[in-house]
């Protein structure tokens, strides 16, 4: 046996073959996301296309229907990237804690409000049950937009955190809830189904940082490399989605669950309404948006100034458009 040979045999005795071989050993990330919903479909068209093998990652995406539930496991380590609502991270920012928003996905929100066949209008809602994702984050700062809207107080509607769009849906069909904000194509489903569309919630909240990649910035800058190259494959795996409409059709069914012809059709509205940022960037538009609503619902101190420092590391993505 030659040398190369005998030192290949050590190699693999010691297992470290495969390590040390390029494009070959892949890092496990573990990625929260909310629901089966369009804000995530870049993360899935990364994953199928191998965006994320080709950096070096191999993406453990796993749905919680609990936005909360996310931003804690971050902390605990649990899981390492999460793509969800920010209110927490926010908070968490301004209480000097080490969580980060590293990039934008849903710069506003798609959602329309879906309610029960009787409710006809937005007053109609008046002692109503409207179904949220948590009570700290979310659809959940929308009802006072609604509540103004519709000519009532906040305290005339009752709120529940029932969890995400999908449980919404499920809720809404056992009449368990009255009302739920449903981003589309659930909210497409849900208008076939006879319930009824009230209008976008857009239309009264036309601005917010819905959804965004966000870290525990103490793991992020241990593992800047990796970090990186999740954000340059989400990237790619945006373009991808936007430039090859019917395949990201034919995902988009698989994983939200839904009609070709509706994922086709919420495609085409995200990029009508120009929902999903596509280079992944943090608009302080959208983010001062969540930040004054915050304040308007006595979660944020009113006399706290908006500091996107506090909030947001934006080295990371601008690391991964080198």
């Amino acid at each position: 046996m030659g040398e190369k040979s005998k030192f290949v045999a050590m190699l693999f005795a010691a297992g470290l073959w495969f390590a040390a071989t390029p494009g070959q050993a892949e890092t496990v990330l573990r990625i929260g996301v909310v629901s089966r919903t369009i804000f995530y479909l870049p993360a899935w068209t990364a994953e199928q296309q191998g965006f994320f093998k080709a950096e070096g990652i191999e993406p453990k995406i796993e749905i919680y229907n609990d936005a909360h539930k996310i931003f804690t496991d971050l902390q605990a380590g649990t899981i390492q990237i999460g793509i969800s609502s920010i209110e927490t991270v926010i908070l968490d920012g301004y209480k000097g804690g080490t969580m980060r928003l590293v990039a934008g996905t849903a710069q506003r929100p798609p959602h329309f409000i879906i309610a029960q066949p009787e409710i006809k209008t937005l007053a109609d809602l008046k002692g109503k049950t409207i179904g949220v994702v948590s009570m700290h984050e979310g659809t959940t700062f929308f009802i006072k937009d609604i509540a103004k809207a519709a000519g009532f107080a906040l305290g005339d509607v009752k709120v529940e955190a029932v969890g995400g769009s999908p449980a919404r849906q499920k809720l809404l069909k056992e009449k368990k809830i009255d009302a739920g904000l449903q981003p589309y194509p659930l909210s497409y489903e849900a208008e076939a189904a006879g319930f009824t569309n009230l209008g976008p919630i857009a239309r009264l909240v036309p601005d917010y940082q819905f959804t965004s990649v966000m870290v525990d910035n103490k793991w992020a800058s241990q593992n800047r490399p990796l970090m990186v190259g999740f954000l340059r494959a989400l990237r790619k795996g945006t373009d991808y989605m936007f430039a090859h409409p019917d395949s990201s059709a034919e995902l988009g069914a698989k994983e939200l669950q839904t009609s070709p012809a509706n994922a086709k059709r919420a495609l085409e509205d995200t990029a009508r309404m120009d929902v999903i940022a596509r280079d992944l960037s943090l608009t302080d538009l959208s983010l001062k948006r969540v930040f004054e609503i915050m304040q308007q619902a006595d979660v944020m101190k009113s006399e706290a100034a908006y500091d996107r420092s506090k909030i947001v590391d934006d080295s990371y993505l601008a690391g991964s458009r080198k």
